[in-house]
């Protein structure tokens, strides 16, 4: 019984669970029924968006000038046309109102490009082109999706944004002053804008296209590069238009697939031209810099070398190609240091830091000196540079500092001779103001000293002086001297004065080179009566040189008469034959010594006269052969009886002299008497004649005792006497002859050895060369 109830049970159990089950199934397909009609709703609402999209979008495309292509290919290669969608009118207009108008479209394409086509359709690589028609050039774009290649076929000007129709774009590109082209891909001008047009004088595209003009050929080279690498090329060119060169920067830029190029032209003229004056105002600059003796070096805002002169390399003696890699400041400073031309000092990272702080300046640093161990001394200018940076410039003044050293120590000189002088002296410069007096200046113008403003004009120092020399003409004078700038009364003028105490002063100016004027003053009042005493001893002197000379003459007149006498009575006693040997010998001593008397009394007239400027010359041509034969056989006598001899030696051919014979004679005929005294026994006495260049030599030489060299110096002094004997008239009246004659005497002598008395006489008459020697001893000629 249990079983049967737990089948029971089991039954129950099933019909509830299938139940149960049905009624979950019937749930389960209301709700799948229901999210069925929702999910079929949603579709035909987005049926209908899509369906409006499509619509929208097919509206869309058939307002614009453009017709996109599907290509589909098979499996032989073949290409056709799938979708064809966009303006009807043009597609009427591409294909000709053709029934299978994709297929026209792909093969005019296949006709201008088959390998982008082709690339296209096996690849996906896009492309751009331009397709030349009889309609006009319309743009062709190559595109991918989704494994699906599109043609897309528009109007070139409208789709570059550049065409003439009425779009801001086309407008806006067309009135731009920049010229404007686009290119196709066959490299044939597609379109230009105004500016294009009137660069190249065309009226339109069509005439531009006609005619074949172009912008420029090396423009048009740009673009083709830029056509046939696809990518973006710049160029500068220079063109002439309208008589005026221009510069122009061409700008190519390829279309995305490289099916045409647009070109811009921006003229550049302007900023070349400024350009190019500043540089040539660069390298002016450069140049002038480089003729400067000063050393100029410009570092950058980087503080590397941007700039140096010749005068920089060559003050440091740097090596050019390292100059030329651009160093740094503080390289510079390094290298420097290295070949000690920096100054030493204790800190030198310190002491560069502190240089290279100049980096950050606003203005110019005051001038700072370098003295460096060479001995030089460097003076360093640094000042902000405009571009950035920093100018320096090093100028060497050792010299300069050597130059003002030694300037004002000659001032000091000058300032201490100046008042060692006992001359008042004052210098005034060009703008009338006193520069420089001494103390003599100061105590010349009174018993107190006058003290001088060192800036005082000439004024006020005039009305302090005028005081103690009241010449108001002498001051109206200096004042002309000194501050007038005309050349004629720069010129230096002296002149004197009466001061108010009695004294007598003499002033003189003198212009200096620097523009200023001295003035000096001195005291010469003992001096003008000292003058004058001389004066009137002078006076004194020539009453008494003239009592003197008449004296003389008096005297030797009254004893002319008497000696005559003596001479004549002598020469009769000695001539007769009635006194005896003795007698005669006695008489003729009388008649020699009275001789003597009176040629004594004949010199020392002679020399009256001369000293008196009394005796003339009377001046003719004189042979000099037969002048020295006379005056040697006149003297022969007495130098044989002596025992001597007498030798004369003329060069042949010594021609003449323009001279005094009379005097000359008497002059030989001294020489020739002392060298008769002097000579002794077996001793010689020679005259001779040396021809010179412009003169005569006229030489007495004999072997006598000679003269003591104390002596020499005063031989031919008057009334000296002499070992040779004789008052000392006859040497100096030889002396007066010659130097009358322009000539001079002199002598030589070693004592023992004899002495050489020499003439020489100027050859006023031209002679000829001596080229021989005549020769007269005690025989006669020799040869």
């Amino acid at each position: 019984m249990a079983s049967v109830i737990a089948g029971a049970d089991i039954a129950y159990v099933a019909t509830v669970g299938a139940a149960g089950l049905a009624l979950a199934v019937s749930a389960w397909a209301w709700r799948l029924d229901a999210r069925a009609r929702r999910s079929e709703a949603a579709l035909e609402a987005e049926l209908e968006t899509h369906a409006d999209l499509i619509a929208t979008r097919d509206a869309c495309l058939a307002l614009m000038r453009e017709v996109r292509v599907q290509i589909l290919g098979d499996a032989d290669g073949e290409l056709r046309a799938g979708q064809v969608f966009g303006d009807p009118d043009l597609i009427a207009t591409l294909t000709q109102a053709d029934q299978a108008a994709g297929d026209v479209l792909i093969a005019r394409v296949r006709d201008a490009d088959a390998a982008r086509l082709k690339a296209l359709v096996q690849s996906g690589v896009a492309f751009d082109l331009a397709l030349q028609t009889d309609e006009g050039v319309w743009r062709i774009e190559g595109r991918a999706l989704a494994g699906s290649a599109w043609l897309r076929f528009t109007d070139a000007e409208i789709s570059a944004g550049l065409g003439a129709g009425d779009s801001a774009a086309g407008l806006l590109a067309d009135a731009s002053p920049v010229p404007t082209w686009v290119v196709d891909s066959t490299g044939r001008l597609a379109w230009a804008n105004r500016a294009w047009l009137a660069a190249v004088k065309a009226g339109s595209l069509e005439d531009a296209l006609q005619r074949q003009l172009t912008f420029d050929r090396g423009a048009e080279a740009i673009v083709a590069d830029a056509l046939r690498q696809g990518t973006r090329q710049e160029g500068f060119r220079w063109t002439a238009t309208d008589g005026r060169r221009k510069a122009w920067r061409i700008l190519a830029e390829p279309s995305v697939g490289g099916g045409a190029v647009t070109a811009f032209a921006i003229e550049m003229t302007e900023a070349e031209e400024t350009r190019d004056t500043l540089r040539r105002h660069v390298e002016a600059h450069d140049e002038t810099l480089n003729h400067l003796a000063d050393a100029v070096a410009i570092f950058g805002p980087s503080k590397r070398l941007a700039f140096h002169n010749t005068a920089f390399q060559t003050l440091f003696d740097l090596d050019p190609a390292w100059l030329d890699e651009r160093p740094t400041h503080a390289e510079l400073l390094d290298r420097l240091r290295q070949r000690r031309l920096l100054p030493e000092v204790i800190d030198y990272a310190g002491w560069r830091a502190r240089e290279l702080e100049f980096y950050g300046a606003t203005q110019a640093t005051p001038d700072d000196s370098w003295s460096l161990p060479d001995g030089r001394t460097l003076r360093v200018v640094r000042q902000p540079h405009p571009l950035g940076g920093i100018l320096l410039i090093f100028s060497d003044i050792t010299d300069e500092l050597n130059l003002r050293s030694r300037f004002n120590g000659q001032i000091q000189v000058q300032r201490a001779t100046l008042d060692k002088l006992n001359d008042a002296v004052a210098v005034f410069g060009s703008d009338g103001r006193l520069r420089l007096h001494n103390e003599a200046f100061s105590t010349f113008w009174g018993p107190s000293p006058h003290r001088f403003d060192p800036q005082a004009d000439f004024e006020t120092v005039a009305e302090t002086c005028r005081k103690v020399l009241p010449d108001a003409g002498l001051w109206l004078g200096l004042k002309a001297r000194v501050a007038d700038p005309d050349p004629e009364s720069r010129v230096a003028v002296s002149g004197e004065g009466r001061t108010v105490d009695g004294r007598i002063a003499a002033w003189q100016t003198r212009p200096l080179p620097d523009g200023a004027t001295l003035v000096a003053f001195s005291d010469v009042t003992a001096q003008r009566a000292l003058e004058q005493a001389l004066a009137e001893r002078e006076a004194a002197l020539a009453e008494s040189q003239a009592l003197k000379r008449e004296f003389v003459g008096s005297v030797s007149y009254e004893l002319r008469t008497p000696l005559t006498t003596i001479v004549g009575y002598s020469e009769l006693l000695e001539a007769s034959g009635e006194l005896p040997e003795r007698s005669r010998q006695h008489a003729g001593a009388i008649r020699i010594a009275a001789t003597q008397l009176a040629r004594s009394i004949d010199d020392v007239l002679d020399m009256a006269q001369i000293d008196a400027g009394e005796m003339d010359l009377s001046i003719q041509p004189i042979r000099l052969a037969d002048l020295l034969g006379e005056a040697a056989e006149a003297v022969r006598a007495r130098i044989e009886g002596r025992g001597a001899r007498l030798t004369v030696s003329i060069p042949r051919g010594i021609g003449e002299i323009e001279a005094d014979r009379t005097r000359v004679a008497q002059a030989l005929d001294h020489l020739l008497d002392n060298a008769a005294r002097a000579v002794s026994e077996g001793g010689l006495v020679t005259l001779e004649a040396v021809a010179g260049e412009n003169e005569v030599r006229l030489r007495v030489s004999d072997t006598g005792r000679g003269i003591p060299y104390h002596l020499q110096p005063h031989v031919f002094d008057r009334f000296v006497r002499r070992e040779r004997g004789g008052p000392g008239v006859g040497l100096a009246l030889t002396k007066a002859l010659v130097e009358l004659h322009g000539g001079w005497a002199e002598v030589e002598s070693v004592p023992g050895e004899g002495a050489t008395f020499s003439l020489h006489l100027p050859r006023m008459a031209a002679a000829a060369p001596a080229d021989g020697l005549e020769r007269f001893d005690t025989a006669g000629p020799a040869h």
